[in-house]
């Protein structure tokens, strides 16, 4: 019994260690004194300093003072009318907003970006969207590449707004020191920067490294628990209901139990803990998903092998993500069924534990 809990424990060191160094792109990592959410936020409040900031999240919000650079990729970034960030802002996102003021450049590419009449950027702002709207002032040269680009009434450049859009309206009041130039080469991937596609890499780029990142921790996965990993599997195919009822379960009450924890003086180092292995959960849950999906598919053709079923799976989650709302809905589902069924297995062992048995072995199978 010694043996095999010291066998377990190596295996459980193995999956946390490549963990850390696959995740990275899966989740937030924000500079000392900012706040991550459970819900994967990075705020900065309100009369907070930070040094940086340089995560991926759902959300980025600044209020506060950054001291460093903004660095990340998130569903929506917003630098609020009180925040001020000291460096530069290089940033992917669905929706950037800049209310307040940036010391440094700007590189953006987003579904769409705002300057409003409040913000300001003291260096120069290279954004690729598919609609900019710079209503606010810019110390350098602007080069914006978009279906639609507005520069607003409170516009002041203080050099050269250069654009190339379907759609370009300026207003009369707008101040360009250094005239506007139609150019379209920044459609085209011209020159440099993040309107040229210079410095942003391809959309499949990160598709591609996220597969990887998930093959590579799912390989770890089924090497050091091979019977669990094919328990879990097995529940998806077998009740999907009751996995992704469970699923549902683990991703909203647990964050709402570890906060209510966090209140507590006494359990907020638990709860801190709790939030780094809920993080860990939910992408060993996605990555648990994605191989039973796999073993479904394989399952059908008659083909038992947990290896190409595990890369079957990865790649079909990474190409279904790339199609608009469909892909975000099967993400959510397949997460939802990994992480029911990788709960209902741990319960399981504990359950197996307890009464004395050992749940995982740790034979090493080879298909």
């Amino acid at each position: 019994m010694v043996r095999s809990v010291s066998s377990t424990r190596r295996r459980i060191a193995l999956v946390l260690a490549a963990v850390a160094l696959l995740s990275p792109l899966a989740t937030g990592v924000a500079a000392a004194q900012s706040v991550q959410s459970p819900s994967g936020s990075v705020v900065v409040a309100e009369g907070e300093t930070v040094d940086g900031v340089e995560t991926v999240a759902a959300t980025i919000v600044v209020r506060g003072t950054v001291e460093g650079d903004v660095s990340g990729a998130a569903g929506s970034i917003r630098i609020a009318e009180t925040g001020r960030v000291g460096g530069n802002v290089q940033a992917a996102a669905g929706t950037v907003v800049v209310e307040g003021t940036v010391g440094g450049d700007a590189e953006v590419g987003a579904g769409s970006f705002e300057l409003t009449e409040s913000g300001r950027i003291d260096g120069s702002l290279d954004v690729g969207a598919g609609s900019i709207t710079v209503d606010g002032a810019v110390g350098g040269d602007v080069r914006a590449g978009a279906d639609s680009v507005v520069l607003g009434p409170n516009a002041a450049v203080d050099g050269e707004f250069r654009y190339d859009a379907e759609t370009f309206t300026r207003s009369p009041d707008a101040s360009v020191a250094g005239g506007v130039v139609e150019d379209p080469s920044l459609g085209d991937g011209g020159g440099s920067g993040i309107a040229g596609g210079g410095d942003l890499l391809p959309s499949w780029v990160g598709t591609v490294y996220g597969a990887v990142a998930n093959l590579v921790l799912g390989v770890v996965l089924l090497f050091a628990f091979p019977r669990f990993s094919r328990g879990v599997g097995d529940r998806v195919g077998t009740d999907p209901l009751v996995s992704g009822g469970v699923g549902i379960l683990a991703l909203v009450v647990a964050p709402v139990a570890l906060l209510l924890l966090a209140i507590t003086i006494v359990g907020l180092p638990l709860a801190l803990v709790g939030f780094a292995a809920y993080g860990v959960a939910i992408w060993v849950g996605s990555v648990y998903g994605q191989y039973a999906l796999g073993s479904l598919i394989l399952g059908r053709l008659g083909s038992p092998s947990r290896w190409l079923a595990l890369l079957v799976g990865v790649v079909a989650v990474a190409l279904i993500g790339l199609v608009p709302w469909v892909g975000g809905i099967a993400e959510l589902l397949v997460l939802l069924l990994g992480l029911g069924s990788l709960g209902l297995g741990l319960y399981d062992g504990y359950r197996g534990r307890d009464r004395g048995t050992d749940p995982d072995p740790g034979a090493v199978s080879v298909d």
